[in-house]
């Protein structure tokens, strides 16, 4: 399981990211079952966008870089994605239709995102956080 660091403290890619108690209570009360696969998101996240700070919003992490907000939420079968780019997701709703289960709502298990590389789910994350191309 990765470890992520408390902020600031110069370990690891998490290293420096602004999150608070709340924040880390969320994260350590994750199921061993599922914290390797949220630990996997938030340091691609991390790693793509390293200004990115970490709250709690709607009760779970929210992801924030400007007026961007990116949530992953624990339940009982794995990690939920809200707040992704509907019309810049790089091609992965299309690649995995059954993990999108509502409107604005990816839901992996550990045993899906298990034959997802990371840079099908970089497609996905990345946009989320970055400004809005014009149109």
């Amino acid at each position: 399981m990765l470890g992520l660091p408390d902020h600031g403290d110069g370990g690891g890619a998490g290293a420096g990211v602004q999150m608070d108690k709340e924040v880390r209570g969320y994260i350590d009360g994750i199921p061993a079952a599922h914290r390797a696969l949220f630990d996997r998101l938030h340091q691609l996240i991390v790693r793509t966008h390293p200004e990115v700070t970490v709250g709690l919003s709607y009760r779970m992490p929210t992801y924030r870089v400007g007026d961007r907000r990116l949530y992953l939420g624990a339940w009982k079968h794995g990690i939920s994605i809200y707040g992704w780019r509907q019309d810049d997701d790089g091609g992965f709703v299309a690649g995995h239709p059954a993990l999108k289960t509502s409107p604005g709502t990816i839901r992996l298990r550990p045993e899906d995102a298990a034959g997802i590389a990371d840079e099908e789910l970089l497609g996905l994350l990345r946009p989320a956080l970055s400004p809005r191309r014009p149109d």
